[in-house]
């Protein structure tokens, strides 16, 4: 089968032939039917020899779909035909948190050696992929593979993280939304979708601006030195209940910082390398700030229900298997509008 593969630090991705794998004991095959880019690959990518760990040749593509194609020996619950989503964040199936569906927050994955699809193990950039347990598997329904499959990240990771924050969206509440790419734009749809919260949003870029402007939010600025103020003036001075930053550079940082309200909560989503300093005279009284991680698998099946209802959609740029090197050098380009998908 063919494969992007990710075979040299610092080259980019390959696309090139491999053996089609099999299923063992109680996993599944997929015939892959869309495959999402994310900036976390080319983050991966980045990293320097000494500090890369999900080993080479890697597979790309933590954000999978595709029909059942096969099964491994003791699989049930999951039939050869179904369509279906990959939840990513695979953990030991056995600790606390995977008893509640919080594989995302796995005990024992990493001493096991349990890694997500195209962030360890074999991803979803190929023609089949092989998914090692089938409660990772949720049904995608009529929903259209292409359309969908960002959201079990895209989506997923800004829903895990608003959800947290419910407790501070009341009406009345703002929530600014820091960078409007793949996972802001969503984010922005998931805002206007469960809360009643004013959103503003903020990019340096006048096409995301635009794109948040189509997907609901109420304010759009430019992601300047005349920012917060204007956060400010929108908030009578008293500034966001819910800041969510899917940049996580320090710039981005500091401006949360300075945005967020008394007793609000900063969420950093974006993997930009910033750091924030909190406590007493740096963050306000009562502020909260919090790193999230991808997301639940309850959590997924929500997105997926919310997706069914039409008031969440994901922005998306189509591209095969041969063109998925240029589409990893447009998102590290920032010129991806939505989300890239490719089709095998």
């Amino acid at each position: 089968m063919r494969a992007l593969q990710y075979r040299t630090i610092g080259s980019p991705p390959e696309v090139v032939e491999i053996d089609t794998p099999e299923p063992g004991p109680g996993q599944v095959r997929l015939k892959v039917t869309a495959a999402g880019l994310c900036h976390s690959d080319a983050f991966v990518m980045s990293l320097p020899e000494d500090q890369y760990v999900y080993g080479l040749p890697l597979t790309l593509g933590h954000e999978g779909a595709g029909v059942v194609d096969k099964l491994g020996a003791g699989v049930a619950g999951v039939a050869v035909g179904d369509s279906v989503a990959v939840y990513g964040p695979w953990g030991c199936g056995r600790c606390h948190e995977c008893a509640q569906g919080r594989e995302n927050y796995c005990r024992n994955a990493a001493a096991l050696g349990i890694a997500p699809p195209g962030l360890g193990a074999p991803g979803a950039m190929a023609e089949y992929l092989i998914v090692d347990d089938a409660r990772h598997l949720v049904p995608l329904g009529d929903l259209d593979p292409v359309e969908s499959v960002s959201l079990t990240d895209a989506g997923l990771t800004p829903y895990h993280a608003i959800v947290s924050s419910l407790g501070k969206l009341r009406p009345g509440s703002t929530a600014v939304v820091i960078g409007v790419g793949g996972l802001g734009h969503v984010a922005v749809q998931i805002l206007r979708a469960i809360t009643a919260t004013t959103v503003i949003a903020l990019d340096t870029d006048p096409e995301k601006l635009a794109l948040a402007t189509e997907v609901g939010a109420h304010h759009v600025l430019v992601s300047d030195g005349d920012a917060a103020e204007r956060i400010r003036s929108l908030t009578s001075g008293r500034g966001a209940d819910a800041v969510f930053d899917f940049v996580g550079a320090t710039g981005t940082l500091d401006l949360a910082r300075t945005v967020v309200a008394t007793d609000g909560d900063i969420q950093i989503v974006g993997i930009g390398g910033g750091l924030l300093p909190t406590g007493f005279f740096s963050t306000p009284f009562g502020a909260s700030v919090r790193a999230p991680c991808w997301g639940t698998r309850a959590e997924l099946i929500e997105v997926l229900d919310l997706a069914r209802t039409g008031r969440l959609s994901v922005h998306v740029e189509r591209f095969g298997l041969d063109d998925a090197p240029e589409a990893y050098r447009r998102l590290h380009d920032g010129t991806i509008r939505g989300r890239a998908v490719v089709v095998p």
